[in-house]
């Protein structure tokens, strides 16, 4: 069948607030142009992230009721940490309030002045977290990857020529090699398990940590299963397995492919960096056992872990990002190619040729975007990356806008009503123009700065 059938029915709705054009207009320059800064109720259809803005299961909110609050020691905890080691075969499971409280403990453990982290694309908190503590991030992805026209099945993939010629070069300074999956600053696009084997071979052969990012895991198993020879007839649990049993730890963010709207984790198999990590645990996030979530949090998490990977739940979402990707390319916008697992990428840079890259051809798209139908999305481009740790600016290897959708939550009609708007921004291109920064913050600076239009 053509249609696409969602493999769930709706049991409770929230009302969306329809604005006019001219309101949204409004709206957006009092926020001087920066979509975080909109209020959410402002916003018709939020494409902003689909992390933490997914729709939980009716079993998942019968879970919460089964959250036991205890300070330590909470059965709670335990199922929390039986679900992850169910998929995961890591030892030490450190939950956090979320991936980036995950990611800034690493940090604090493996960061530090004149350490080099590389990774296939770090994306923007990772960096930043990397950053902050005086390391550098550095990427390290296949050729493909940043090619949006490339039809590679697995264009997240690590280059395994240039990640052992860098820790060749590098190697004294690189305290672990870390590994996205799926890839979401290159266009949500899949990495091999084959690709993950060589990254923990090389990884191991230098004496070096193995660490993934496993934030999508679930959406990176399935398309392992689709495109990889000698996957089809597995499990997404038996796959999900073996990308893990390469790794000596991961990050989480609980926030997407764990069906949560809150939460995280970070696990390890070396004992004294394990110690280590919940002693900062303690001092930041909360005691081993909750790290800063609700027994409700964690028994949310638990179910959402069993429910992820489901087969025909993948297939829909999956299907769902295909058919939004087909529409825009059968409009001539460009969009990176094939579909990723979580979002759709348009290559603004490409189809705003006359926007020069520094002026941020991806955020006039995503401003255009909420004016004309109430729809925020986010710029992944040279405003998150373009700034230097020296200060200085240039242009980012893609400038993308990010559609992220939401978990279980959007149906068809919003997403031909999408397909509607983009009709009408295409025949307007044109027109568009560039934004500057009037003011930005020394870190991450996407989320808080203020634009002007030129």
């Amino acid at each position: 069948m053509k249609t696409i059938f969602e493999p769930f029915r709706i049991k409770s709705v929230e009302p969306i607030r329809m604005t006019s054009r001219d309101e949204r207009r409004q709206l957006i320059q009092d926020s001087h142009y920066n979509l975080f800064g909109l209020k959410s109720d402002d916003v018709m259809i939020d494409l902003l992230t689909d992390s933490g803005t997914g729709a939980m299961s009716a079993a998942q909110w019968a879970a919460v009721m089964l959250g036991d609050e205890s300070y330590a020691g909470s059965p709670s905890y335990y199922r929390f940490r039986d679900a992850v080691q169910n998929l995961m075969p890591l030892k030490h499971i450190i939950p956090t309030h979320q991936g980036r409280a995950a990611e800034a403990i690493l940090f604090s453990i493996f960061g530090g002045p004149g350490k080099n982290i590389p990774n296939n694309t770090h994306f923007d908190t990772t960096r930043g977290n990397i950053e902050a503590s005086g390391a550098m991030g550095h990427d390290l992805v296949i050729a493909e990857g940043k090619d949006t026209s490339s039809l590679h099945p697995f264009k997240g993939n690590m280059d395994i020529a240039k990640l052992e010629a860098y820790l060749e070069n590098h190697g004294d300074s690189v305290p672990c090699v870390m590994l996205t999956i799926t890839n979401n600053a290159g266009g949500g696009q899949p990495v091999s398990l084959e690709n993950i084997r060589a990254v923990s071979a090389l990884a191991k052969a230098h004496g070096k940590p193995f660490i993934i990012d496993g934030c999508r895991f679930a959406e990176n198993a399935w398309f392992i299963k689709q495109r990889e020879p000698g996957q089809q007839d597995r499990s997404i649990h038996d796959i999900v397995n073996d990308c893990f049993a390469c790794a000596d730890g991961m990050t989480m963010s609980a926030k997407k492919d764990a069906f949560g709207n809150i939460g995280g984790w970070l696990a390890l198999n070396d004992d004294d960096l394990a110690e280590t990590a919940r002693a900062c645990l303690i001092r930041t996030e909360g005691f081993p056992t909750y790290g800063g979530l609700a027994g409700r949090d964690l028994e949310a998490l638990a179910q959402g872990l069993t429910e992820i990977i489901d087969e025909d739940y993948l297939r829909y979402r999956i299907q769902t990002n295909s058919y939004i990707l087909d529409r825009l390319d059968a409009l001539g916008i460009p969009v990176v190619k094939p579909a990723g697992g979580h979002a759709v990428f348009v290559d603004a840079r490409k189809w705003l040729s006359h926007i020069d890259p520094l002026c941020y051809p991806g955020h006039a798209v995503a401003v255009a975007l909420y004016e004309l139908g109430g729809i925020r999305s986010c710029e992944i481009g040279t405003v998150m990356f373009g700034r230097q740790p020296d200060g200085t600016e240039v242009p980012a290897a893609m400038d993308l806008v990010r559609l992220a959708i939401p978990r279980r939550t959007y149906t068809q009609s919003h997403a031909d009503y999408m397909i509607e708007v983009f009709e009408e921004l295409h025949a307007m291109k044109d027109e568009l123009r560039g934004f500057k920064i009037d003011w930005e913050p020394s870190l991450m600076r996407h989320f808080t700065c203020k634009f002007s239009r030129l």
